[in-house]
């Protein structure tokens, strides 16, 4: 019996620290050069400077690539079953930590690297794209940036250059969470500041024209909200927008500079940053499960005066200053 008695013990000893160690921050050995997978969607201005801000944050706390970090860098070039492949491999090699730029890209690594951190490199609502618990406490072995964008300033920003604004149309792909989730709130955020406001939806970039067309028709100005598969695009959609005069307004400063009109977007680049800052302290031993969902604090306002110019819209002077004091204006 009393043997009996201490091998209960012993087991629940050993189950009890193996319950611990699956707790546990993930921690990388000081004699070990760790492998980051950086996994993005597809190959565009805004995703590009998210890449790139990511090497720089990672840079500035420390870690080197080529040096004292392998980073293994996929783009599947739009593609859901280059998303799989990658996300396999980061698997098999065992990266010490991912990152996913873009909604898509996070839910395959989600899904698929699940024993090492995942570091989400600026995801508009984690939480609604199912990626943690909660933003503020994300409870897994994910966290990360969200670009969700200050929609009500830039929704103020529209009525300023647009004061007899009628019909707001927006543009986004149904199968994209985080567009869906955006346009949603969007919607209600128009319907509480009386903007009338009409809903357009893809499937993916091949509809884009034939949708754009039939909105142009109905809208005075047209607000696309984060959506990769439009903004991979974004160039149909001003050209059709050109032929009725109609401005666009994206959330991202490198969209106003590819012809969008105006917005207060969230820098790209420095959403990378921080992204890269969260990956290194998870790196050296924090715990995603605690580290909120971080933000940026600011948008950026970005002006293209060249399609101001074009679309015959006189930018209010006080917007011009404060693009040039704070933001950058495209000529």
């Amino acid at each position: 019996m009393k043997r009996l008695y201490t091998v209960i013990c012993i087991l629940v000893i050993l189950l009890g620290f193996g319950f611990y160690q699956e707790k546990q921050p993930h921690k990388i050995s000081t004699n070990h050069i760790p492998t980051v997978g950086i996994l993005q969607l597809t190959e565009h201005p805004a995703l590009d400077a998210i890449h790139a801000g990511i090497i720089a944050g990672l840079k500035q706390s420390g870690y080197t690539p080529g040096k004292n970090i392998n980073i293994d860098f996929q783009n599947a070039e739009g593609d859901q079953g280059n998303l799989k492949t990658m996300s396999s491999k980061f698997a098999t090699e065992n990266v010490d930590l991912s990152i996913g730029i873009t909604t898509p890209s996070a839910q395959v690594l989600a899904n698929t690297v699940k024993n090492t951190p995942l570091i989400l490199g600026a995801i508009t609502d984690p939480k609604s794209a199912g990626l943690v618990k909660s933003n503020e406490h994300p409870g897994g072995l994910v966290t990360g940036v969200s670009d969700f964008p200050p929609m009500k300033e830039e929704l103020e920003l529209i009525k300023k250059i647009m004061p007899n604004l009628h019909t707001l149309g927006v543009i986004y792909t149904s199968s994209d969470d985080s567009a869906t989730s955006q346009y949603h709130q969007f919607v209600a955020l128009c319907k509480k500041e009386h903007v009338n406001v009409k809903g357009y939806s893809i499937s993916n970039t091949n509809d884009l024209n034939q949708v754009a067309t039939q909105m142009v028709q109905n809208v005075d100005a047209v607000y696309v909200p984060n959506d990769n598969t439009v903004a991979s695009a974004i160039q149909t959609l001003v050209n059709v927008a050109n032929t009725k005069n109609v401005p666009v307004f994206p959330t991202a400063s490198t969209v106003v500079k590819q012809g969008a009109l105006a917005t207060i977007g969230l820098n790209q680049y420095k959403l990378g940053v921080q992204t890269g800052k969260m990956a290194t302290k998870v790196l050296k031993g924090a715990n995603p499960a605690t580290m909120p969902i971080e933000k940026l604090a600011h948008g950026d306002l970005a002006i293209n005066l060249a399609q101001a110019k074009r679309l015959g819209i006189k930018i209010p002077d006080s917007l011009i200053k404060e693009a040039k004091r704070n933001g950058v204006i495209y000529k």
